[in-house]
């Protein structure tokens, strides 16, 4: 480190490299966690720039004593440098740190300090008597999950999610009157339409985001205000319900301060609940993902009922071969995201007494959920969903071939009579109607008449 300054914190003197605005504290962060590659998100950075802006206004308000009107406008415009992307490395803290996050809580106090001295001309703030007062990284970084699972969600997620239900209404309008083979059990059913396929698709996108939308409910609970155990020692009577109405205002999402600050300190039960709507969404993910991939097997020894876009080459070896490597994609990150949840649920058990000790693997884990579910989605619905065709030809050859279409002939001679006439049907290798009326249960014209596939769809 040739080029450096001395900064202290309360366990003496530290070198920082001089052209970055981080201090001790973030320093010794820096230096004692060398592990792995995964580095504090982003969208926490981002919500901790809200929760501070919002926090030094409170203050202001209620402390103005303390919190002078030069303090919160050095601290506001750092927080909107932050919120601009203006500051982007200064915050290189590992996600491997302290369970409580308070590292990277105290990267924000210094980065949003030594800013604004800058801004100032003078040494005007210090991280922990300004600009974390009235906190403590203890209901800090709950808040900003909460506020960045709320924010990112909203951004990345439903959008693309809402995108991608209208490429399924579009292809399912377009798909009205195409008859297909219905499948069980990965086995021949009887017939649907395939515009009632693509709605069961559409339906289970629509459940999901029903589900997320509720979820905002409980994230919608704010932290702020319970400090270091939940009893809100050195904020102000009033602060935390005053923070959260300036955090709604600069968001536009009605957050609300948590009744019971020892419960938001020590559970994430809200980050599980969340959490457990995009594993739902993945899961509904994989089954579309992989019903498309099916009905595009082949292309000639496969179903091959319908078509998707062809992207790129398939195989270093067997040329003009074209895989769904979209539909692989969408099923790779549903896995990611079902293991993500498998790891918050873990995480948020490890509650002990006042505090729940494992928030930063919390927060990398839900975001990148968010992030992976709502590129995918993107992704998907660009270069696959919109250019699925159907093979109309072939899935009235699989309609037409299909045995489980004797259900028609149930009401006509009965259940076991029909399964009878699947059985010689299949033995013989002949129609239906041939294997009907060669048993004797049906006459030509009467087959005819109780044998409509296309009504078997109502």
């Amino acid at each position: 480190m040739e080029n450096y300054r001395i900064e202290h914190d309360s366990m003496g003197e530290v070198k920082v490299p001089a052209e970055h605005l981080w201090g001790a504290q973030t320093q010794r962060s820096f230096d004692n966690f060398k592990i792995g590659t995964e580095k504090m998100p982003e969208e926490i950075v981002r919500a901790f720039a809200v929760l501070k802006k919002a926090c030094a206004e409170a203050n202001r308000d209620l402390l103005s004593e303390k919190m002078t009107e030069e303090k919160l406008n050095a601290i506001s415009a750092v927080c909107d440098e932050i919120l601009e992307g203006k500051l982007p490395d200064e915050f290189p803290l590992a996600v491997w740190q302290t369970g409580s996050g308070t590292q990277s809580n105290m990267n924000l106090n210094e980065v949003i300090a030594n800013r604004g001295n800058q801004i100032a001309g003078k040494k005007l703030l210090h991280p922990n008597d300004d600009v974390n007062m009235s906190q403590s990284s203890n209901d800090t970084f709950p808040a900003a999950i909460h506020i960045a699972a709320v924010m990112e969600t909203k951004k990345r997620l439903i959008p693309a999610l809402t995108a991608l239900l209208e490429e399924f209404s579009r292809l399912e309008d377009e798909n009205g009157d195409v008859l297909k083979c219905g499948r069980t059990h990965l086995q021949d059913a009887v017939p649907i339409r395939f515009s009632q396929e693509i709605s069961g698709w559409k339906a289970l996108l629509d459940r999901s985001r029903e589900q997320i939308m509720l979820s905002f409910g409980t994230l919608s609970n704010l932290s702020l205000g319970g400090t270091a155990v939940g009893t809100g020692l050195n904020a102000p009577k009033g602060f935390d319900s005053l923070v959260a109405e300036k955090i709604t205002r600069a968001t536009g999402h009605p957050f609300k301060t948590d009744p019971n600050k020892f419960h938001s300190l020590s559970s994430q039960d809200e980050a599980v609940f969340a959490h457990g709507a995009l594993k739902a969404l993945a899961a509904d993910l994989m089954k579309i993902a992989n019903d498309v991939r099916w009905l595009a097997s082949g292309p000639r020894t496969g179903l091959g009922e319908i078509s998707i876009p062809a992207n790129e080459p398939g195989s270093s070896i067997m040329p003009g071969k074209v895989n769904p490597t979209q539909c692989e994609a969408v099923t790779m990150v549903a896995v990611q995201v079902m293991g993500n949840d498998a790891a918050i649920g873990f995480a948020a058990s490890q509650g002990n007494f006042q505090l729940n000790v494992f928030l930063p693997v919390i927060a990398y884990n839900y975001l990148q959920s968010v992030r992976l579910l709502g590129d995918v989605m993107r992704s998907f619905r660009k270069n696959c969903v919109a250019g699925i065709k159907p093979n109309v030809e072939k899935m009235r050859e699989n309609v037409n071939r299909s045995l489980m279409l004797a259900a028609a002939l149930n009401p006509s001679i009965g259940y076991e009579n029909a399964a009878k006439t699947v059985k010689l049907a299949f033995e013989k290798n002949i129609t239906l109607k041939e294997a009907a009326v060669g048993l004797g249960y049906l006459s030509a014209e009467e087959f005819d008449r109780v044998f409509k596939p296309e009504k078997m769809t109502y």
